[in-house]
C-alpha cells in the first residue's frame, strides 16, 4: 500500500498514468464504449462498476493537465442535442475538473465520430462502470516539474 494514493489507482493504471508523457491523451470512456476497436491495440484498463466522476477523481488526483493548450479535456457530445447541451454526468466532471485549467483553458466538446477518430491517437483507454451513454472524455497529460529557469 502507498499513502496517500487513491485506492482506485490499481497498480496497472498507476503504472500506465506514469508511463504517459506530457501531451499525451487518456480516454475515460462509459461502460458502453466500444474500447477494443477503438484501441488497435493500446492498452484498455476497466474501472467496472465505478462512476465517471469518481474515476476522474481518482486520476485527476495524478495527473496533471496539460497547460500549453486551450482546451485540456475534450468530452463526447450528446447526438441530436442542440448546442451547448451537456448531461448531468458531464456538468459534474467538468465542474470537477474546471479547478485544473488555466486561465483561458476550457473543455472542447467533440462530436461523437470526431470523439472516436482522436481516441484512436489517445495513449490508452480506462473503461468505467458508468452508464449514462455520451459520458466519454479526453484528459491531456501535462508536465510536472520545475518552470523554465532564464
Amino acid at each position: 500500500m502507498l499513502k496517500n494514493i487513491d485506492p482506485l489507482l490499481f497498480p496497472e493504471l498507476l503504472k500506465l498514468l506514469a508511463e504517459m508523457g506530457h501531451d499525451d491523451a487518456l480516454v475515460l470512456a462509459d461502460a458502453n464504449f466500444t474500447a477494443l476497436q477503438l484501441a488497435q491495440g493500446k492498452p484498455v484498463l476497466r474501472l467496472p462498476g465505478v462512476s465517471m466522476q469518481r474515476a476522474v477523481q481518482a486520476i485527476e488526483s495524478v495527473l496533471p493537465l496539460v497547460a500549453d493548450v486551450p482546451h485540456p479535456v475534450a468530452f463526447m457530445q450528446v447526438s441530436d442535442s442542440a448546442a451547448g447541451y451537456r448531461s448531468a454526468v458531464q456538468r459534474e466532471v467538468l465542474a470537477q475538473l474546471q479547478p485544473a485549467f488555466l486561465p483561458g483553458q476550457s473543455a472542447e466538446a467533440l462530436e461523437r465520430y470526431a470523439f472516436y477518430e482522436r481516441t484512436r491517437k489517445a495513449y490508452a483507454i480506462i473503461v468505467t462502470g458508468e452508464l449514462q451513454p455520451f459520458a466519454n472524455f479526453i484528459l491531456r497529460k501535462g508536465a510536472v516539474g520545475d518552470n523554465l529557469r532564464p
